[in-house]
């Protein structure tokens, strides 16, 4: 069985760098959306596998880029 590994806020504002600031992911903890974390005593830690579900939650998928003549038809 493997071990949880936890980030710390810190940690988690270090791993978007800088995009997600500890007020931030405090702020989310109050109004309970982002990630999901767990709280033990005072500390909060948030577990490296529900970032990443986090994260594929929140991925933006783009279409591929295609040229304008080739969308029109090429008429050259």
């Amino acid at each position: 069985m493997s071990e949880t590994k936890f980030l710390t806020p810190e940690e988690v504002s270090d791993r978007y760098r800088g995009g997600v600031s500890v007020g931030t992911l405090r702020n989310w903890r109050a109004m309970r959306i982002g990630p999901s974390f767990v709280k033990i005593g005072k500390a909060v830690l948030y577990p490296i596998e529900e970032l990443e579900a986090w994260d594929e939650r929140n991925r933006v998928h783009c279409r591929a880029f295609k040229r304008l003549n080739e969308r029109v038809g090429d008429q050259t």
